[in-house]
């Protein structure tokens, strides 16, 4: 190494020697530029492009050999010889292009080393063939250990340099390839120069046809330029194709952002698709180029319409690479793609749309919890069953299904409970149906069964006593505690009626008969029906408006200590006179009012009007009001309740709710949550009607009223009727060991009233003691005026009344 090391120091220019290292840098850039482009290229262009880099590179490793040679001074005559140094340029470019191509060979193992190291047997054949061509006065001799370890360097720093190159295809990766080429052209150059002896001999003459200095000088100048020409079009090159690069990603990246398929052809043949259309397809977006459109769109007369329909879409069913179809909606639009007219084609997915519109068409005729048919649908469906069945004379029946007390599931266990209990009664009632009975959800809990083409009344019995017993079956395999009770109308064609809508009137009417007598059962439509339930739709309807109308008003009661006749508080009564100016007894609206719902208004008011003129009493007498159930199981009625408190400015204390059993029978747990809430807010709660429920002693038990009312009914004739007198006697003896106050309703006599006072009933209120009349009449008692008595407010009234000494 040291003899190489002077050999480049003190036999050569060193100012030339840096002119060949900087035109061999050059000429190995401009290579391995020209070679990324070679292997983007491809085809017949490819291989143009091939010669140029094998030329660019054959012509560096010539200009750097002869530079060197021009910096090298052996101190005699030279010159070289011409058909030598032209073959030795001649093989610099064959054998250059030949690794080049081998190191682009795809299919061949390492090709990238191998093609380095043939470029390297290049630099080697190109060096040597140029030193033949060396004109020297001497012998030269070889160092074979040195020829040797250059043909090696140039291989191995060759098969590196173009494995580096095309590693990548950044800058950083063809400055480090063109950097070990430039080492391994060097390198082996100088080594080989370094093997090399010269021995001076008179007798050897340089040949008078042998190349000049100067004029080699010339001939490496055109190798210089010839580099520069070909290192600046691989630059041009190199910068345009990043350019072309940077314009296909941005076009490519505008193209797949698409959310639909993208394609462009030129008549029948695909040139390239988006990734949308490719993955519609369920195939590689590369394997689609070259296809032809009927490969995926096999409608022949939809292909040959859509050019003559630019900017129309077009339906069609777009086949999968899997075989399957899915439909798409195409629009064409003409285009220019590469210098030449071609049609791109937008392809929109249509199976979300459809699935939609399948939907939408759904909902439109079907309703949307329980997937029976609406009632739109159910009323073309019996439209075209009467038709059909007017022209046979057979009958058709039409059966109202109405779930008994499902306003009273949803209060209890919350609207999923009720959805979860029509999607049961749903499923149950559409599984015993037979062929061509059809059941629809006409809205709410209201349901419809259509059964045409029956022999008689007695089929549609049969068929509501199916429906009756599967629902009843279904209870018995229930998991929950919503269970299943319905009611059932059946209205006749042509019997009850001869149109739709006579049908569902008239079937809704004997709805109402069942609901009335029972319900769980079924009834058929009669005449007589009619007037009844228009009466209590009249009411309903008349209700509804009561509030706003001012229909509704109070009224009060007193309520009397027995022992003294002192007056304690008054009970509010709520009463109805309608538009007719008629009154419309409680015992008929408040039924229906519980079953329509408007209770919870009415309720409302009647408490809030009650508390409100309590509060303005002076004296603080209570206040009862009586609390329906449906109230009681409202979740929102203790803050109803502490809102008119705050509102009306009441003492807790003074106001008493009073409610039956029955509201504690429903549901005992959701009561007694309510229950206490109230006692909470400080109200006091009184058991109404007592002794008239199911388990009196154990709702006493499972709760601490603060008072018990005995029913009216107990106490009628008390006085002489023992039966009566051991019952009211039992009531007040559990009361007395309960502590709790007792009030006997409904006294009339007053017999009745000194039989409670000889048994120390607390107190008491009926028709004896003060009918229920405009708090006006009472201004004397709740301001103070008197508190005994209510009709003669003196002492003479308790002397009549209990038969005792005034």
């Amino acid at each position: 190494m040291f003899k190489v090391f002077t050999c480049v120091t003190e036999q050569h220019d060193l100012r030339l020697v840096a002119l060949a290292a900087l035109v061999c840098a050059l000429s190995s850039f401009t290579a391995v530029t020209l070679l990324h482009h070679v292997r983007r290229s491809g085809g017949r262009l490819g291989r143009l492009w091939l010669q140029v880099a094998a030329a660019a590179c054959g012509f560096g490793i010539w200009a750097t050999h002869f530079i060197a040679m021009l910096a090298f001074s052996p101190g005699l005559p030279s010159g070289y010889s011409v058909p030598l140094t032209a073959l030795s340029l001649g093989a610099a470019i064959a054998l250059t292009g030949l690794g080049f191509a081998i190191a682009l060979a795809k299919r061949l193992p390492a090709a990238a080393a191998l093609g380095g190291a043939a470029v390297g047997g290049g630099i080697a054949a190109m060096h040597y063939t140029g030193m033949a061509a060396f004109r020297v006065a001497g012998t030269i001799t070889w160092d074979p250990v040195l020829v040797g370890l250059s043909i090696l360097l140039g291989g191995l720093l060759g098969a590196a340099a173009l494995q580096v190159a095309l590693s990548g295809r950044t800058l950083r990766w063809k400055l480090a390839g063109a950097a070990l080429l430039t080492l391994a052209i060097c390198g082996h150059h100088f080594t080989a120069m370094g093997a090399v002896s010269i021995m001076p001999d008179g007798t050897i003459a340089v040949p008078e046809s042998a190349l000049p200095p100067a004029w080699l000088a010339i001939a490496v100048a055109v190798a210089s330029l010839a580099i520069l020409l070909f290192a600046a079009a691989g630059l041009a090159l190199d910068v345009d194709r990043h350019h072309a690069e940077r314009e296909v990603e941005r076009m490519r990246g505008l193209v797949n952002a698409a959310v639909e398929g993208l394609v462009v052809c030129s008549e029948e043949t695909i040139i390239t698709v988006n990734d949308s259309f490719a993955a519609l397809v369920g195939a590689a977006a590369a394997s689609l180029s070259e296809t032809s459109l009927s490969e995926w769109f096999r409608d022949a007369a939809m292909r040959l319409r859509l050019p003559g329909r630019p900017g129309q879409a077009v339906e069609t069913m777009l086949i999968r690479r899997d075989g399957s179809a899915i439909p798409v909606e195409l629009i064409l639009r003409p285009v220019t793609f590469a210098g030449r007219p071609h049609q791109a084609i937008a392809v929109r997915d249509l199976r979300e749309r459809k699935k939609a519109e399948q939907h939408i068409n759904f909902l439109a005729h079907h309703d949307a919890l329980t997937g029976l048919p609406n009632r739109s649908s159910f009323n073309e469906m019996l439209d075209r069953a009467i038709e059909t069945a007017g022209g046979t004379g057979r009958h058709l029946a039409v059966l109202c299904l109405d779930l008994d007390r499902f306003k009273e599931v949803n209060d209890l266990f919350g609207h999923a409970a009720g959805d979860e209990l029509l999607q049961r009664v749903a499923a149950c009632v559409t599984t015993i149906l037979h062929d061509g009975e059809t059941m629809a959800r006409l809205g709410g809990d209201e349901f419809a069964v259509l059964a045409p083409d029956l022999a008689g009344p007695a089929a549609a019995g049969a068929l509501a006593e199916r429906i009756l017993g599967a629902l009843l079956a279904e209870n018995e395999h229930s998991t929950t505690s919503a269970f299943v009770s319905s009611s059932i109308g059946i209205a006749l064609y042509p019997d009850d009626a001869s149109d739709r809508t006579g049908l569902l009137i008239h079937a809704d009417t004997a709805l109402y008969r069942a609901k009335n007598e029972g319900r769980c059962t079924y009834r058929f439509f009669e005449a007589a029906m009619g007037v009844q339930v228009t009466a209590r739709r009249m009411i309903e309807h008349e209700l509804r408006q009561a509030l706003a109308r001012q229909g509704l008003f109070l009224v009060y009661q007193p309520q009397t200590r027995v022992d003294s006749g002192e007056t304690v508080g008054f009970e509010a009564l709520v009463r109805w006179r309608n538009e007719a100016g008629e009154d419309v007894p409680p015992s008929l609206f408040i039924p229906i009012a519980e079953e329509s719902g408007t209770i919870l208004p009415i309720g409302e008011w009647v408490l809030r009007t009650a508390c409100r003129e309590a509060a303005g009493w002076s004296q603080p007498l209570g206040i009862a009001v009586n609390v329906s159930p449906v109230q009681i199981h409202n979740a929102g009625f203790a803050r109803v309740v502490h809102e008119i408190l705050l509102e009306t400015g009441l003492t807790p204390q003074r106001l008493e709710l009073e409610i039956t059993e029955t509201a504690l029978i429903r549901d005992l747990n959701r009561a007694l949550a309510t229950l206490r809430q109230l006692k909470a807010l400080g109200v006091r709660i009184a058991m109404d009607d007592f002794g008239t429920g199911y388990s009196s002693l154990s709702n006493l038990r499972a709760f601490p009223f603060d008072k018990i009312k005995i029913d009216g009914s107990f106490i009628k004739a008390v006085d002489s009727n023992d039966q009566a007198a051991t019952i009211v006697r039992a009531v007040l003896g559990l009361g007395k060991g309960l502590g709790l106050p007792v009030l006997a309703e409904g006294v009339e006599t007053p017999g009745e009233l000194r039989f409670l006072n000889a048994e120390m009933c607390t107190e008491a209120q009926g028709y004896l003691l003060g009918r229920p009349a405009r708090i006006e009449q009472f201004r004397h008692l709740t301001e103070g005026e008197a508190r005994r008595g209510v009709h003669e407010p003196d002492r003479a009234l308790r002397a009549r009344l209990y038969a005792v000494s005034p």
